[in-house]
């Protein structure tokens, strides 16, 4: 690396982090300039997870860097019934997480932090701006998931956008991205600018500009797609019938939608990387693109949703681009979506707060990395299934790659993902329990911060 590189890297850089909104790992196949300006001119993450796949939590998650089981944020909504505790918005507040997070923490840093778009589910009716943001623009009601024809609170005004082209939800986050962006790097201070469109979520209304792009593409078809023999997963999942023809179609249009919902996230991120060009700050600035969880396309016989335990709703898209960062380059190395605040916070050159659970991604970025976590721990309250936990492990050394899951009530789930990376055989034998697992699984369970890492790394 040279001097200059160094400079550029140990420096206090911009940070853009981008969230979609329920994009499985191969939609990225459907965004070229994305996989063109992020993924090519930086690092793709082969093995990138989020712990409780669902909206809320998850978001919670990346503000705090800390598992479900230390924000105690477990669901979308303080009136989900069949939470273990109160969700959403009203639970991140209620926990105390607005106080110190990724926002307050760079901006006392001296950045300056803007936010644009999906806030946490239960941000509805007001015109509230939580802690630790300079620039705030999010829809009235996270809740309200419509691209056109919605509210806004943008820096404590409401403002409507109707069904005008110009109106449509991602390029209007876009356009304000941009701005700040713009403005940001006029100042000349350091910028995280935190920016999450609605898409592909359902209803995954596309552009105009887009509409029909994609017409008759297909789901995806992995041999889990509408399984033939469930006879060894939970009740749950045994007592789902098989994807009649009508089913399908529905699912395959429902994915048509998705991807063409995709194309303008896609041209956000083209807009993001010319302003930043513009500007002349792209080679001080680390760029981000994940989603806050995966999606069922049939798999299992699960038309829809996410939440399970199943490598659809946890295994995420992951890129990002940077200084420091080589082009084109891969990692195999599992990261988790408690490792965004340690990761900036690392970048902002401050230190990690002493309640993360996660690591900073800093090494694997620049390629200094040497030992790594080997296991992460999945967890949920209850929805579609009792509530769970799991711990979902690569290869590395003599640790093959696997997952094991507990559900409340004694259900018991085992992949080995090397030879089954669909999870189409439940190698569970009560006679004989993967004891191993099963240990680690109960010390992250519980765990906090330098327990976690531990935990993580097998040193417990």
């Amino acid at each position: 690396m040279s001097d200059t590189q160094t400079q550029r890297v140990t420096a206090k850089p911009n940070i853009v982090f981008i969230l979609a909104d329920d994009m499985r790992k191969d939609d990225t196949k459907y965004m070229p300039k994305t996989r063109s300006l992020i993924r090519e001119q930086g690092m793709g993450f082969r093995n990138a997870f989020v712990s409780n796949p669902l909206c809320a939590p998850s978001r919670a998650t990346i503000m705090r860097g800390q598992y479900s089981h230390n924000t105690g944020v477990w669901s979308n909504s303080s009136t989900d019934s069949s939470s273990t505790s109160i969700g959403g918005w009203e639970a991140y507040q209620h926990n105390g997480n607005e106080n110190d997070n990724v926002a307050t923490r760079l901006q006392d840093a001296g950045y300056t932090t803007g936010f644009f778009g999906k806030y946490l589910n239960g941000y509805t009716g007001t015109t509230f701006i939580p802690r630790g943001w300079n620039r705030w623009f999010a829809p009235f009601s996270s809740g309200d998931l419509h691209y056109f024809d919605y509210d806004v609170n943008d820096q404590g005004t409401i403002r409507h956008f109707g069904t005008k082209d110009s109106d449509y939800k991602t390029d209007v986050l876009s356009r304000k991205t941009n701005a700040f962006i713009s403005d940001s790097a006029a100042r000349g201070t350091p910028f995280f600018a935190y920016v999450a469109p609605t898409a592909p979520h359902d209803p995954a209304t596309p552009a105009r500009r887009d509409a029909h792009t994609h017409d008759g593409v297909n789901g995806p078809r992995s041999s889990s797609f509408n399984e033939a023999d469930v006879s060894d997963k939970p009740s749950w999942i045994r007592r789902l019938p098989r994807l009649t023809a009508d089913q399908i179609a529905a699912t395959d249009k429902r994915h048509e939608k998705r991807i063409e919902s995709l194309q303008a996230v896609d041209d956000l991120v083209e807009g993001v990387v010319n302003t930043l060009d513009d500007a002349n700050v792209m080679d001080d600035t680390y760029i981000f693109y994940t989603s806050d969880n995966g999606f069922h396309h049939g798999e299992h016989r699960v038309a829809k949703q996410k939440w399970r335990p199943y490598e659809e709703d946890v295994h995420m898209p992951l890129v990002v681009r940077g200084p420091g960062i080589a082009a084109g380059s891969t990692t195999y190395k599992l990261v988790l979506n408690t490792d965004y605040l340690p990761t900036f916070t690392n970048l902002a050159g401050i230190r990690r707060p002493s309640y993360v659970d996660g690591r900073s991604l800093r090494p694997v970025l620049e390629g200094n990395i040497t030992t790594w976590r080997s296991a992460v721990l999945l967890e949920a309250a209850a929805h579609y299934s009792p509530p769970y936990r799991s711990i979902r492990t690569i290869s590395t050394g003599s640790i093959s790659k696997g997952k094991y899951v507990e559900y409340v009530g004694g259900a018991r789930e085992l992949y080995h993902l090397d030879s089954d990376p669909h999870e189409l055989t439940n190698s569970f034998n009560p006679a004989s329990p993967p004891d191993a697992l099963a240990a680690r699984l109960e010390a992250l369970k519980g765990c906090a911060a330098d327990t976690c890492r531990a935990a993580e790394n097998g040193s417990l």
